[in-house]
């Protein structure tokens, strides 16, 4: 039986184990820039012996139009190139893995975040019906996100440009891949769904209208850096910003048609509600997974496999046993630095203060205790 504990090689990547530590937006760089906090955080997670053997940094911002939540982090300057350095560098000198997960937020935003005060983009002028973060003298607010305006077709290979040049950002500041957030109701995600996209043009309307955006973002970031460095998020039946599709099984298996040619390092997928319920009995929406990594494997996808939300040990075992190659860990990876290591003695667990998530200082950031 294949152990979390094990080897794998994920595309360019040798990892040292089959533990993930999923994306987690932490809202602590200050000026879209990583800092010297974020390169011990992410230290203190990279030995493959206590910690992940891949690690996923929080969603980082392609362009300043991208950015949706006060105080994190983006890759399109040099100023960030350098930034994130030191983050990898302290990564690498422990061992580990590090990918940089590419975020643009689309309708998921606030005018105060945006260039100029402008309104956030999306496929449709639709507002969401969702929250955003920021940060009112240090302290996190949750606030409605302002009303989008409708993207042009003109002005979409400007975006795609601006996933590739970020992804040719990242590998310049020491990442051993990407990431592309295409889940969780953010832009790539947007176009994905009827419910968020009600165009008419090249870009929508049909799954296959609705998928160009993605297939162009994915094509654009192969192309720069290869597919053996790329990877992808996805999020078929979560309503996380609020994201809704009639359709989500023929979509989302059109996706994984679209993928299985790209020679993807790995394919992430998030198992029900974002967070929440991981599959129909415990009330999140019905899919067959099965039946999308099959749709992967047929379009000859041959990356990596990683599942997401809610895993333990047992569940990974079992994740893993079901033909799974990776499990990501999420918020049990704030709280448990060395989460690894105390996932093979089977605890104990420290439990994370939700109130120190978003924003603040090291409190709740990296000041949690390790077994050694």
């Amino acid at each position: 039986m294949t152990s979390l504990f094990e080897p794998c090689q994920v595309g360019a990547m040798a990892l040292a184990s089959r533990i993930v530590m999923a994306p987690l937006t932490r809202n602590r760089a200050p000026g879209s820039l990583a800092n010297a906090r974020m390169a011990t955080y992410y230290r203190q997670r990279a030995n493959p012996a206590t910690g992940a053997g891949l690690i996923i940094t929080e969603a980082t911002a392609i362009s300043h139009q991208g950015q949706g939540y006060a105080d994190v982090p983006g890759i399109w300057s040099q100023a960030q190139i350098s930034a994130w350095q030191q983050v990898t560098a302290a990564v690498h000198a422990e061992g580990g893995r590090i990918v940089l997960q590419l975020w643009h937020v689309g309708r998921i935003s606030h005018i105060s975040l945006q260039p100029g005060g402008a309104a956030p983009v999306a496929p449709s002028a639709i507002t969401a019906k969702a929250k955003t973060v920021l940060l009112v003298d240090g302290q996190a607010q949750f606030v409605e996100t302002s009303e989008p305006r409708a993207l042009t077709a003109e002005e979409l290979p400007g975006i795609v440009q601006d996933y590739r040049h970020a992804a040719a950002n990242a590998m310049a500041a020491g990442f051993d891949g990407v990431e592309v957030h295409a889940a969780n109701g953010y832009l790539v995600d947007q176009f994905l769904r009827a419910g968020s996209n009600q165009r008419s043009d090249a870009y929508g309307g049909s799954i296959p209208h609705r998928a160009r955006f993605l297939g162009e973002v994915m094509a654009a970031v192969v192309d720069e850096i290869g597919g053996d460095r790329t990877a992808i998020r996805l999020s078929p039946v979560t309503p996380a910003n609020d994201a809704s599709d009639d359709h989500p099984q023929a979509l989302f298996e059109h996706v994984a048609g679209l993928l299985g040619p790209m020679g993807l390092a790995y394919v992430h997928v998030i198992e029900g509600s974002t967070g929440g319920p991981r599959d129909h009995q415990q009330g999140a929406a019905p899919f067959d997974y099965v039946a999308l990594k099959r749709a992967y494997a047929l379009a000859g996808g041959h990356g990596a496999w990683m599942l997401n939300n809610g895993y333990d040990l047992n569940l990974a075992q079992e994740a893993l046993a079901q033909d799974a190659d990776l499990v990501a860990f999420g918020k049990s990876f704030i709280a448990n630095p060395d989460l690894a290591l105390r996932l093979k003695q089977g605890g104990p667990y420290n439990s994370p203060d939700r109130k120190t998530f978003y924003g603040g200082t090291e409190v709740g950031y990296t000041d949690y205790p390790t077994l050694a």
